[in-house]
């Protein structure tokens, strides 16, 4: 496969789980012909000085694929500042991108789902976002993958032309919901999307993950996901920024690749 996108991964001070992330993103069948940026928060507080310097100097000895470039921050810019910043350079160089944080084991049929995807979907200008994780499903008569409006955020992937649609302002966002797309925005008020996005005006949380879902939300854009998750996520241990302990996110990780990818772009009404 020829062009593929560049993976970004972005730590800071968990040098297990980032030497676990990268230990499964090493196995994945196009790592060696991948290109990887690691993007290294520097420290907010001393107390997280040391930790911090391991997972630099972990990041430092990475090898198993095709380049691997280290950028180490001299400031803090916290996880948002991060993701935002890093992901804006590498669609600016690359013209797409892969998102990876340091708490996500991966199938190995990962990289190529996600390179499949872009590549089948890059003029089409609704799909704006590829999910690599999904919830346990009971319902079997889901397709391999499928379209739908909410977007995921544990391993993901975009183009450039979709990231341009990035808001980050809160409160343009905001002033651009009614009643009714909160409701849809939130699945029917049965998840707690519209609270985070309150929270975040509130000084609550700094999710840049709940700002990209709303940009893409107000475009009438749509996400591809799989059925089965290609990913887990190892961050509910109490070590995430974001994260509490919790065990309802526990997925058993796809061990077939994707080979079925919707020609029809629209919404699963399954889903």
């Amino acid at each position: 496969m020829q062009n593929l996108a560049p993976i970004a991964l972005f730590v800071y001070n968990r040098p297990d789980h980032t030497r676990r992330t990268l230990s499964y993103l090493q196995k994945n069948l196009l790592a060696e012909d991948s290109r990887l940026y690691i993007f290294a928060d520097a420290a907010k507080t001393d107390a997280d000085k040391v930790k911090v310097e391991e997972v630099r100097q972990l990041a430092k000895t990475v090898t198993g694929f095709k380049s691997v470039k280290v950028i180490s921050r001299q400031q803090n810019m916290g996880l948002a500042g991060s993701i935002i910043d890093g992901v804006s350079q590498l669609v600016k160089d690359y013209g797409k991108v892969i998102v990876f944080e340091d708490d996500l084991l991966s199938s190995k049929y990962t990289l190529q789902y996600f390179n499949e995807a872009l590549t089948k979907y890059e003029r089409e200008q609704q799909v704006m976002h590829i999910g690599a994780y999904m919830f346990g499903l009971d319902d079997r008569t889901l397709p391999q993958t499928f379209f739908h409006h909410i977007a995921t955020s544990w391993g993901w992937a975009t183009w450039a032309r979709a990231w341009e649609s990035f808001q980050p302002d809160i409160n343009n966002l905001l002033q651009q919901f009614d009643k009714e797309k909160k409701h849809k925005f939130s699945v029917e008020n049965t998840m707690n999307f519209w609270k985070q996005m309150q929270e975040f005006k509130a000084g609550k949380n700094n999710s840049w993950a709940i700002r990209w879902y709303a940009s893409i939300f107000l475009r009438g854009g749509l996400s591809l996901n799989p059925s089965r998750s290609l990913i887990h996520n190892i961050g509910h241990d109490g070590t995430g920024t974001h994260s509490n302990i919790e065990d309802m996110y526990k997925v058993q990780i796809a061990d077939k690749p994707i080979d079925y990818f919707p020609d029809d772009i629209t919404e699963n009404a399954q889903a």
